[in-house]
């Protein structure tokens, strides 16, 4: 963003060389590599003569590219303020500390979770926190047919059911939750890999209750 700022036109870029747009974007982005500026460098090279709006611009066009470019970058600074602010209030919380405790959650994961369940009290069970969820089956019935082949409700809220598959994720890499790794290759053996991953984010919020009604931090026993 912070390049095409300054170089909004394709034949402003193409007067430049690998060289010096891969030094240019390491000036905006001096914790990368070289290596990684060159590459984007040839990629925005080759946009710039792939451009089909190379003689023609409206200086209302620039205007505007360059207002929408600046809204951008500020809303990304404020969403790093936002996030460290979340951050600070997630560690005055002690449930917070408990799910970091387990593997292959993170910060992020962590405090979308605390947020969108809320006091795990109001659940007296599991199963009603994964029906909250809504990674419960669906069972589709008509008269005495009931289907085999049976989709997840998908109620309550997305942001959960996405911050759940990503802790999955996570916890399925080599360095993340060997257990729960288990549990999923247990599952491919029978099951298509969407199934294991709803299976494995199930026993995951099954785990994350009872830390919570406990009160103690993750063991790898308890999985």
């Amino acid at each position: 963003l912070t390049l095409l700022n300054h170089y909004p036109m394709p034949d402003a870029m193409m007067k430049l060389d690998e060289e010096a747009i891969a030094d240019c974007l390491l000036g905006f982005a001096p914790t990368k590599s070289k290596k990684w500026a060159l590459e984007k460098a040839q990629k925005v090279l080759t946009a710039a003569q792939n451009c089909p709006s190379t003689q023609t611009v409206l200086e209302s066009h620039l205007l505007s590219l360059k207002t929408y470019i600046t809204l951008l970058l500020q809303l990304q600074e404020h969403l790093k303020t936002l996030e460290k602010q979340i951050d600070t209030l997630a560690k005055e919380v002690k449930e917070y500390d408990l799910l970091l405790s387990i593997p292959g959650i993170g910060p992020k994961i962590a405090a979308t979770i605390l947020s969108e369940i809320g006091e795990i009290e109001r659940f007296d069970h599991p199963k009603k926190l994964v029906a909250f969820v809504g990674i419960d089956p669906s069972v589709h019935q008509s008269g005495k047919f009931t289907a085999t082949q049976m989709s997840i409700t998908k109620r309550g809220s997305k942001r959960l059911r996405k911050a759940l598959y990503m802790a999955v994720q996570c916890s399925l890499r080599r360095s993340g939750n060997p257990r729960l790794r288990q549990y999923f290759d247990q599952k491919r053996e029978t099951k298509p890999y969407k199934v294991a991953v709803i299976a494995c984010a199930n026993k995951l919020l099954h785990l994350i209750y009872a830390i919570l009604k406990k009160g103690v931090p993750y063991q790898e026993q308890t999985v």
